[in-house]
């Protein structure tokens, strides 16, 4: 009789224990639960946008040979004339650096025509070369174009102009950034009746966590033939701009 109350005491005392860790667990489950609504409702997260405008010290200027000929040798040699001449011209006369001058595109492909008759034939090829210069004498962008045009360069790109060394803005942007954060989130407290804490975490959301630069190629660039029938470019100004995610204390 004793051993058998014995072991029904013990299964009562595992019963019960089971029932109580479960109990004790709904109970802390509750209580995380209830911690984390209550630091969920005690934060604001806000936007922070930064913007620099800026002069441009630099641009990058696309310029080309298209060429044409019954053979792709042929296409292919006539081409690379010119593509000498006008990077001997980059070098010499404009003494751009050979690390400022970067072949970007290469091609020669045939042209195809159709009809009826024949179906698909070739006639002639197309050669191209493309070169990105770079070049920071932005007061004579025009002109050089201009010379690239008359070595034999008949496609030329669009300029994009930029600033070479962010790094001397970057803290400025993001300063700006910071800022405006802080405005947004002031005024999200004030609406609640709140006041606002301290920062618990903030976020870059530029890609590599760099400033973000914008050329404006076809505003700025504006290019025109002034009244001697030389070509104009304005390059204007281009903008350095940040986001970052910022997270607040609600008191």
């Amino acid at each position: 009789m004793n051993k058998v109350a014995k072991s029904l005491g013990t299964v009562m005392l595992a019963g019960s224990l089971l029932i109580g860790g479960s109990a004790l667990s709904a109970v802390f489950q509750g209580t995380a639960t209830a911690y984390a609504d209550e630091v969920q409702k005690n934060v604001v997260n806000v936007v922070g946008k930064g913007e620099l405008s800026i002069k441009p010290d630099i641009v990058y200027l696309s310029i080309a040979v298209d060429t044409s000929a019954a053979t792709a040798q042929e296409a292919q040699k006539t081409n690379a004339a010119k593509i000498q001449k006008i990077t001997t011209l980059l070098k010499n006369t404009w003494k751009i650096a050979d690390k400022d001058i970067q072949s970007t595109q290469f091609y020669v492909q045939p042209n195809y025509t159709y009809n009826e008759k024949e179906g698909q034939q070739v006639k002639g090829y197309n050669a191209n070369h493309t070169l990105v210069v770079a070049y920071r004498d932005l007061s004579k962008v025009g002109e050089l174009l201009d010379a690239a045009s008359a070595a034999g360069a008949n496609n030329i790109g669009n300029a994009r102009f930029a600033v070479e060394d962010s790094a001397a803005f970057e803290a400025q942007v993001i300063e700006k950034a910071m800022a405006n954060a802080d405005v947004k989130a002031g005024a999200i407290a004030k609406a609640a009746k709140r006041s606002l804490g301290q920062v618990i975490n903030v976020s870059q959301n530029d890609l590599g966590s760099q400033p973000v630069f914008f050329d404006q190629t076809l505003k700025a660039m504006a290019a025109s033939a002034d009244a001697s029938g030389n070509t104009s470019v304005q390059p204007g100004e281009v903008k350095v701009t940040t986001q970052l995610n910022v997270t607040y204390e609600l008191k």
